[in-house]
């Protein structure tokens, strides 16, 4: 049998942290593994550390929301013999996209290492868990952001779901250690990937705030007029957390990739129908009093995203000066990309045309431009994207019957006011908006190539494609692995 060894190089230490209001997490003692996980603050803390990992600018901090996922995709101009061209021409055996690669690879799995290390500990050591609730909480999050990361390691170097004979097998890893992991067939990846995610579910549904409050209430614990006053900060701001709908989502994200469209359908439905006390919608559409109050994350209609703190420094680093950039003409962005709809609210606001010192013209997205100064609560936006409301409309609206999927997709439009544009006539047609959707939507988030891929799109419908790229969906195995 092929096997693996997962360069997972995880320190025998995890973080002990302390939040502040508004989860500004940092690291602060570190605690050997044989003391970690003899109290329930030590597995607190190595489940925060898990959090914190999972913003290592190797990860979802950079390379898979806007830098090397998006660069698949030619998501931003490039210099020539750039790693950054070399990505957009899927120039899989150029050493600087190998080690791009490499990089989120072993960052994944160490992750992962991080969370079996709490799995292995926690049945055994579960009388050390007092609060109510909270060995369903830990577990549950663990094996929920477990099937998380491995998703997205199918996604990126798995094979395509039409074809998945054809492609690379990956090892499901579940064990804490320096074991040797076998690979394993793609329906065998798929089985264990949905049983935590069903796990997950059956451990949180019971005891997660997530459904007994609303979201106004959830993203503001114990503040005034908060229905939502946890005892224990832990258990606060579960929208930053792998909660209940977050799993739901991630299981409609997943039967999606896997075209069990059905099970997509009916998880998606499922967060799309829930409802609060009064019968109001839990989870909203962003609209236009987002986008006017320069909340460009759309932070109200996250279902789950990772809190970062220093989210100014990364627009400064990364957009503020150029370096991630597309086109030297507003035209670029409202002409190519939105169609010029005149109305769209992610076209009139979510760009800058900006000057630099050379006098350089160059688009720049604001979705990672924030306020630092006089923040509150309502008003703070540095939030990751993992996954949103709009993506379960989007799902939906492709997995429905079509009357309804179509439904679905006017109301997503409506929300970003373009619901004047032409209505599709037949389910092909739908699909084809879906995609430009999934293109406009998520711009630097990460999610255009997984959609391309797993719908294995032409060329002539990835937006942005250079003329001398040829489209491969089928990464190579990273050469941090070793096999036999």
């Amino acid at each position: 049998m092929k096997k693996s060894i997962y360069i997972i190089l995880l320190a025998t230490a995890f973080y002990t942290v302390s939040c502040n209001k508004f989860l500004d997490i940092v690291p602060k003692t570190q605690v050997p593994q044989d003391q970690q996980f003899d109290t329930e603050q030590g597995f607190k803390d190595a489940l925060t550390g898990v959090y914190i990992n999972l913003k290592n600018e190797s990860t979802y901090g950079k390379e898979l929301s806007f830098a090397t996922i998006e660069n698949l995709v030619s998501s931003w101009d490039v210099t020539n013999n750039t790693v950054e061209q070399q990505l957009g021409l899927y120039n899989f055996s150029d050493s600087k996209v190998i080690d791009k690669f490499n990089l989120i690879f072993s960052q994944q799995y160490k992750t992962i290492a991080h969370i079996n290390a709490i799995l292995q500990q926690i049945d055994l050591k579960k009388s050390v868990l007092k609060t109510a609730g909270i060995y369903e909480i830990i577990k549950g999050e663990c094996l929920g952001l477990r099937a998380f990361i491995h998703l997205d390691l199918m996604r990126l170097y798995g094979p395509m779901p039409q074809n998945h004979a054809i492609g690379n097998e990956l090892a499901y890893v579940t064990e804490f250690g320096r074991n040797i992991n076998a690979h394993i067939s793609y329906e065998s990846y798929k089985a264990q990937l949905l049983n935590d995610i069903k796990q997950a579910e059956e451990l949180i549904k019971s005891v997660d705030p997530m459904l007994n409050y609303s979201m106004a209430d959830i993203r503001n614990p114990n503040g005034y007029g908060s229905a939502f006053k946890p005892d224990d900060d832990f258990i606060a701001y579960r929208n930053m957390r792998m909660n209940y709908y977050a799993i739901k989502a991630l299981e409609a994200r997943a039967n999606l990739w896997y075209g069990d469209n059905d099970k997509a359908y009916l998880a998606a439905k499922e967060i799309i129908e829930a409802r609060n006390e009064k019968n109001a919608p839990k989870f909203q559409l962003a609209g236009g009093v987002e986008y006017t109050a320069s909340n460009f994350m759309l932070t109200t209609e996250q279902i789950f995203g990772l809190y970062a703190y220093d989210m100014a420094k990364t627009y400064t680093n990364y957009f503020g000066n150029g370096l991630y950039r597309k086109g030297t003409s507003a035209t670029t962005i409202t002409n190519q990309l939105y169609g010029n709809t005149g109305t769209d609210f992610r076209e009139a606001t979510l760009w800058n045309l900006i000057t630099m010192t050379n006098g350089s013209k160059y688009n720049v997205i604001k979705k990672y431009l924030t306020n630092e100064n006089n923040v509150t609560v309502s008003t703070d936006y540095k939030q990751i994207p993992l996954l949103r409301t709009s993506e379960m409309y989007l799902i939906l609206a492709e997995t429905a019957p079509f009357n309804e999927g179509l439904d679905y997709f006017k109301q997503f439009r409506l929300s970003r006011n373009i619901g004047s544009t032409a209505i599709p006539q037949d389910k092909s047609g739908l699909l084809s908006e879906i995609i430009k959707e999934y293109r406009k939507e998520f711009y630097a988030e990460g999610q255009a190539f997984y959609t391309y891929k797993r719908l294995n799109v032409p060329k002539i419908q990835v937006l942005f494609a250079p003329s001398a790229a040829l489209i491969n969906y089928l990464l190579p195995m990273p050469t941090v692995e070793s096999s036999n």
